[in-house]
Formats: structure tokens, C-alpha cells, sequence
């Protein structure tokens, strides 16, 4: 019996859907290597290469019987179904917490330190001490759990994409803001980064108190 369209429509969605199970069970290989027994964290930031506003870090414990589909390394995703998920995250996690310094931190200790910094009150703000923290390519000191470094871990964990998520969309949320307040940058598009219309105005306007000064040295030629 031949398949009609409708048919045809049908099993390629359950065929779609199917693929999207499987992919997720994959995602979580680095959590059932820790053991089902414990309470596991993905810890991920965003805002490392920008000009301007703050690093936000994630930190999400999923639950172990996480039926949340489409988790992936933000940067992969769309800004809609980022936003999506991030609620759905929001709304079925264990915990999850945020981390956000600021620029004249950045400047003050460096965007490495500032990273670590933010990771640390992300997981300061959970609420609940997790038992193991899965890191997207770093070891963050001062912090008195386990911890396993996962190199491209936004990729591979869905706790780090799903950190990756909460985090990108709270920041976004953030340069939208201060579009509004600092207009003429473009920061609700570009997020602080240093595209050619950002530089311009950087040019053109001078820094805003939400740029770091650290990164813009060279191109308003102060070094």
C-alpha cells in the first residue's frame, strides 16, 4: 500500500523526534558516568570576548529524569528557541543559579579571574550544594567540590549547554537593556560585541561606563 503525504509527514516527524531522543540520551553520557545518586551541575559562562557589559555564568542541576529536548550548546541554537528552553530549563531543574560581574571587575582582575569569579556565585546561588560540577573546559579554584573539566562541554553535557542556555539569554537580556540606556551602540543586536558598527560608535561616541576599558585600549589608540 503506497504512503500517502499525510502518512509520509507523520513518519518523518516520529523519525525527527526519535533522532532527538537519541541525541539527548547522549548528552547526558557524562552525567550517568557520575552516578544517579548524586546531585550533578553544568557550569558554563557567556561574555568572555566582548567590549562591553558584564560575564554572566550558569550553573543548572537537571533532573535525572530530564524529558527536556532541543538542549544544546547555545551558540548552536536560535534566539527564540533559546529563550524557550531556557524557561523550560527554569521550570523543571533541580536548581540553578547565576553569576554576573561587572566590567570594572573585569578590568580590575582580568576576564579569566572574572569568569571564575561569576562560576562561583552561580553556584553560590543554587541554593543547594551540588555533589559534582561538570565545567565547560575549566577548573575553577576556590571551590570545594569535585569537579570535571569537559573540553567543548556545551556540546557534549546537557547540564553545561543547559547552563549555557540560562546564562545567554539572562545576558542578552541584560545588553537589550542597555541598548536602551546607552543607544547608538547597538548593543541590543550585537550584545556588546565588537562588530564594525559597535566600533564606530565607539569611535565616534567615545566608551560607555558599561565598556571595559581593558579591551578597548587599542582601539581608541591608548596603547
Amino acid at each position: 500500500m503506497t504512503e500517502t503525504l499525510k502518512e509520509a509527514k507523520e513518519r518523518r516527524k516520529r523519525e525527527k523526534l526519535e533522532a532527538e531522543k537519541k541525541r539527548m540520551y547522549e548528552m547526558f553520557t557524562y552525567e550517568r558516568e557520575c552516578g544517579s545518586d548524586l546531585l550533578i551541575c553544568g557550569i558554563d559562562e557567556v561574555g568572555r570576548g566582548p567590549l562591553a557589559g558584564p560575564v554572566v555564568a550558569g550553573a543548572v542541576i537537571l533532573p535525572k529524569d530530564c524529558d527536556i529536548l532541543y538542549i544544546n550548546d547555545s551558540k548552536k541554537l536560535s534566539e527564540k528557541k533559546r529563550e524557550t528552553l531556557s524557561v523550560e530549563i527554569r521550570e523543571k531543574c533541580v536548581a540553578f543559579g547565576l553569576g554576573r560581574v561587572e566590567p570594572e571587575r573585569i578590568d580590575e582582575i582580568n576576564i579569566l579571574q572574572a569568569t571564575y569569579e561569576a562560576m562561583r556565585e552561580a553556584i553560590k546561588n543554587l541554593g543547594v550544594k551540588p555533589d559534582i560540577l561538570l565545567n565547560d573546559a575549566v577548573i575553577i579554584p576556590g571551590v570545594d567540590v569535585k569537579q570535571v573539566k569537559i573540553i567543548k562541554g556545551d556540546a557534549k553535557s546537557a547540564s553545561i549547554a543547559a547552563a549555557s542556555i540560562v546564562a545567554k539569554v539572562a545576558r542578552d537580556a541584560l545588553m537589550v537593556e542597555y541598548d536602551a540606556m546607552y543607544p547608538g551602540y547597538g548593543f541590543a543586536k550585537n550584545k556588546g560585541y565588537g562588530t564594525a558598527e559597535h566600533i564606530a560608535a565607539l569611535k565616534a561616541m567615545g566608551p560607555t561606563p558599561i565598556h571595559r576599558q581593558s579591551f578597548i585600549g587599542k582601539i581608541l589608540g591608548r596603547e
